[in-house]
C-alpha cells in the first residue's frame, strides 16, 4: 500500500510538471493555431534579403551586418540581428525568422507560414524605388499573387483562401519617400510642396492597402514614420560643421512625420470601421511614439547612445560604407541604431514588445 501510494505521488509529480511545461509553451507561442502565415511588404526595416537577389547597391549581406544573427550570419537584414517581424513570427510560433520571398531555395512549407516581400530603399512613391533600382511596392504586390498561386498549385484554391484569412499582413514603408526622395533629392520638391506630397504619399498607401484587400487580406498592420529627424544620418545631413557633436533630433522633420502619421491613421480607421463587419481588422501602429520614447528616456532600456550608430563613426554608414573595414561598437545592445538609418536588434525587440497587445488583438479569432 505504502509503495502504491509512492506511485501515486509520482505520478501526480510528473503530471504536473507535463502541465506546467505545456502552460509555459502556450504562453510563448499563444497563437499558433490562428495564424496560417505571415506577410510582409515594404523597405529596409523588413526586407530579410530580398536585395541579395537583384541588381542594386542597396544590400547589407556582408559584415558587419548580422554580427549577432544566428552563426553571426549577414543575411542581407540592415541590422546586426532579427527584425521586428522576426519577433513577431517567433511570438505567434509559426517561424523564428522570416525568408525572403526571392530565395528561389524556399520549399513550399517555407512559402505557406510566411514570407517577406519587402526590398531595402523602396517606398510608396514609384519614384522612390527606381532610385535604389530596387523592388517597389506594385512589384511587392506582384510577388504576392504569385505566390497565392504557387499555394493553390500545392494545396488547391479553396485552402489557400482559408489561409488567407488567417494570415497576417504587415507594410512598413514611406521614410524613404520622404528622406531620399523629397528631402535629399530636388525632383519630387520641384513638383509637390511637403503637405501635398503628405498626400500624394498617403494615396499610394491607400491603393496599395485596397489592392492588398482585393486580394484577401483580412488582417492588415501598416506603420506609420518613425521620428525621422532622429536617424542619425538625418541629424548629420542637417548639422552645422561646429555643432556636428552636439547632436539633436531635428524638428522640421519629426513634424512632417507627426503630421503625415495622423493623416495614415485616420485613413486606416476609417477602413478598418468600413470592413470590421466583415471580421476584418486594419491597424496603423505608432511606430513613431515607440522610437521617440526610446530616446527621451534611453537610460531605461540601458542605451547609452542614442544618436550615431554602432558601424563605423554612426554618422552617415549605412549599406556598403558599414562594411568588413569598418569600427564596429563593442556593444551594439547599448545602441539605438545599428548604422546611421536602421535600429539595433534590440531597439526592434523594444519596438516589437510596445505592439504585443495590439499583435494578440490581431490575431485572436
Amino acid at each position: 500500500m505504502e509503495l502504491y501510494h509512492k506511485y501515486f505521488i509520482l505520478l501526480l509529480l510528473l503530471l504536473f510538471l507535463y502541465m506546467s511545461g505545456a502552460r509555459a509553451q502556450g504562453k510563448q507561442r499563444p497563437w499558433n493555431n490562428s495564424v496560417s502565415a505571415i506577410l510582409v511588404f515594404g523597405d529596409s526595416t523588413v526586407d530579410p534579403g530580398n536585395n541579395d537577389f537583384i541588381r542594386t547597391a542597396f544590400r547589407s549581406n556582408f559584415p558587419p551586418y548580422g554580427k549577432d544573427f544566428e552563426n553571426k550570419t549577414p543575411t542581407g537584414r540592415f541590422t546586426n540581428g532579427r527584425l521586428a517581424t522576426d519577433f513577431i513570427a517567433s511570438y505567434v510560433g509559426i517561424k523564428e525568422y522570416l525568408p525572403p520571398y526571392l530565395n528561389s531555395t524556399l520549399s513550399i512549407d517555407d512559402l505557406m507560414t510566411g514570407v517577406s516581400f519587402a526590398s531595402a530603399g523602396s517606398g510608396f512613391d514609384p519614384l522612390t524605388a527606381r532610385i535604389s533600382n530596387v523592388v517597389d511596392m506594385p512589384q511587392q504586390l506582384q510577388y504576392f499573387k504569385e505566390y497565392k498561386k504557387r499555394l493553390e498549385s500545392a494545396i488547391g484554391k479553396q485552402a489557400m483562401e482559408k489561409r488567407m484569412q488567417k494570415t497576417f499582413f504587415i507594410i512598413s514603408a514611406g521614410t524613404n519617400d520622404f528622406i531620399v526622395n523629397y528631402f535629399t533629392l530636388p525632383i519630387r520638391r520641384k513638383t509637390f510642396t511637403v503637405s501635398a506630397y503628405q498626400h500624394f504619399v498617403l494615396q499610394n498607401a491607400q491603393q496599395f492597402l485596397q489592392a492588398l484587400w482585393d486580394e484577401g487580406a483580412r488582417r492588415i498592420l501598416v506603420t506609420g514614420l518613425p521620428p525621422m529627424g532622429c536617424l542619425p544620418a538625418v541629424i548629420t545631413m542637417n548639422s552645422q560643421f561646429n555643432a556636428l557633436f552636439q547632436r539633436r533630433c531635428v524638428g522640421m522633420y519629426c513634424s512632417v512625420a507627426q503630421q503625415y502619421n495622423q493623416m495614415l491613421q485616420n485613413a486606416v480607421k476609417s477602413m478598418h470601421l468600413a470592413s470590421a463587419h466583415l471580421g476584418a481588422k486594419i491597424y496603423s501602429l505608432d511606430i513613431y511614439t515607440a522610437l521617440a520614447d526610446i530616446i527621451q528616456d534611453p537610460g531605461r532600456h540601458g542605451f547609452d547612445d542614442i544618436s550615431t550608430g554602432c558601424c563605423g563613426t554612426g554618422f552617415l554608414e549605412a549599406g556598403f560604407l558599414c562594411n568588413p573595414n569598418s569600427y564596429v561598437c563593442p556593444d551594439a545592445s547599448k545602441y539605438v541604431f545599428w548604422d546611421s538609418i536602421h535600429p539595433t536588434e534590440k531597439t526592434y525587440n523594444i519596438i516589437f514588445n510596445a505592439f504585443r497587445s495590439i499583435i494578440d488583438d490581431m490575431i485572436r479569432d
